[in-house]
């Protein structure tokens, strides 16, 4: 007890993103975690550093991949998102056009669903709040105005303001944050149509699935994730099947908010790092493991309400808060999962949603 509230004094109670830790927050293994991370961080920096001295824009390659997964130190975060997604590459094809968007036409609709999610946006993040100095939220609210501006397909969707504000808060660039919002909506995260176009104009042409509104790509990743368990964890299907769980029961928040408000805030951007660099599989992989982990868990189920409680206990504990340990099982628990094979699943579970109607 004595040890726990020493920990309670030294470490802070807002995090360095600005989020105030829970009430429940276990200060005492969170020290002991963060103490030996501390370590993996500084000699990944070291290492960082090395492998961006004199390089300009930074591309996709083996020993970049390798790096990524070992993880990014945050004073590197953005640079690297920006280069492997595409993001760069496209905010330096089009000077101005963002500050273009802001200065668009009013839409009504569009400027008061984005008004009305401001204040559920991080409620526990000081950064966020209208106390504030500056006020992350006129930020966000024009990261969202700006990207419904430019895909009018998608306007806004609840979910995106999670995802935009994570992007803020690593950025801390208005204009680098809507980029890589474009690259997870319009280009990483599942779509239909725009082949054969170049990547910024399909990004406007494509349907970004997972926020558009018939949210036919969320629904169909779902679906995935369903045809997955039934090959990699049996038991788990046919406790689901045998309950009759659906899927987006106990899932759509952790595809829609991309473990955002889900997963604690280091572990959804080591997550990230990888989502970024490697494209949309990385959410399959991070399902799949925090369900194989918890197989027993789950099973041991007796309700539709008890099984959606018991998912909703596997995204805490340690085994979520050692983002270190968590994402080297991400690449060992599933096994073997390639695009092509997600590719197919999407494909034929797409098929079966439309013939339902």
């Amino acid at each position: 007890m004595e040890s726990a509230e020493r920990a309670q004094d030294r470490v802070p109670r807002v995090d360095p993103y600005g989020f105030e830790r829970p009430e429940d927050f276990d200060y005492a293994a969170y020290e002991e975690f963060a103490s030996a991370y501390l370590v993996v961080l500084t000699r990944r920096a070291i290492k960082w550093s090395k492998l961006l001295k004199g390089r300009g824009r930074v591309q996709r390659s083996s020993t970049v991949k390798r790096y990524i997964r070992k993880g990014i130190p945050l004073e590197h975060r953005a640079r690297i998102w920006m280069g492997v997604s595409g993001a760069q590459a496209q905010m330096d094809q089009n000077p101005g056009y963002y500050q273009r968007l802001l200065q668009g036409e009013h839409d009504d609709r569009l400027e008061e669903a984005i008004r009305t999610d401001m204040n559920r946006t991080f409620p526990d993040n000081v950064k966020f709040r209208k106390s504030a100095d500056p006020c992350l939220q006129k930020t966000l609210y024009n990261v969202l105005l700006a990207y419904g501006r430019h895909n009018q397909g998608v306007g806004y969707c609840q979910g995106m303001n999670f995802v935009a504000g994570y992007l803020i808060l690593v950025t801390q660039s208005e204009e680098e944050a809507f980029w890589l919002l474009d690259a997870l909506v319009g280009r990483i995260l599942p779509a239909v149509g725009g082949q054969g176009r170049s990547a910024w104009v399909s990004s406007l042409v494509r349907a970004a699935d997972y926020y558009s509104p018939a949210m036919l790509g969320l629904k169909t990743d779902q679906e995935v994730l369903g045809e997955l368990v039934r090959t990699k964890l049996p038991a788990v299907a046919a406790l689901m099947d045998g309950h009759g769980v659906l899927w987006p029961l106990v899932v759509s928040r952790w595809f829609i908010c991309l473990f955002v408000d889900i997963l604690p805030v280091e572990t959804v951007l080591r997550i990230w790092d990888c989502l970024f660099n490697e494209g949309s599989k990385i959410i399959f992989r991070v399902a799949l493991t925090l369900i194989k982990q918890h197989q027993a868990f789950i099973l041991e189920g007796t309700s539709v309400v008890d099984i959606c409680e018991r998912f909703k206990a596997i995204t805490r504990g340690s085994f979520v808060t050692e983002c270190h340990t968590f994402m080297q099982k991400i690449f060992s628990e599933p096994g073997s999962l390639s695009m092509a094979t997600i590719s197919r699943l999407r494909a034929s579970c797409r098929a079966r949603l439309l013939a339902q109607g």
